[in-house]
């Protein structure tokens, strides 16, 4: 049986929950969900959609980064957006993001989010 083990990123503010950044076990990465908050803890919330959705995967790319992994190494990503108006915005920054590599995704609509935010995202990744 493997350990699980819990990483915070330095390049990410301090959870602000009971939660870790991600989680490794098994030669997994298990990353949670990211929202549009900056290194120093600012809530991008007030930004546009467009600026929140690139912080947030920006904050991936740091949990992914501090579990040993990238992008190119997602095999599961899950999106929650506020407005599915914002979709097409959406998948356009995530496929300039991915390139190529296509993981499996869900986009899932959600009343509200942390903080007031407008994206969320979670992902899973190969170590």
């Amino acid at each position: 049986m493997s350990d699980i083990v819990l990483r915070d990123s330095p390049e990410l503010s301090a959870p602000g929950g009971h939660y870790s950044h991600t989680a490794e076990v098994g030669g997994m990465a298990f990353i949670s969900g990211q929202l549009p908050v900056t290194r120093d803890g600012a809530r991008l919330v007030s930004e546009p959609f467009s600026v929140q959705a690139q912080q947030v995967l920006a904050n991936v790319d740091a949990c992914l980064a501090a579990a040993g992994t990238s992008r190119d190494r997602l095999v599961s990503v899950t999106v929650y957006v506020t407005d599915m108006g914002g979709w097409p915005e959406f998948d356009r920054i995530y496929r300039s993001w991915l390139g190529d590599h296509r993981p499996a995704r869900a986009v899932a609509g959600a009343s509200t989010l942390h903080f007031g935010a407008k994206v969320e995202v979670q992902a899973i990744a190969a170590v």
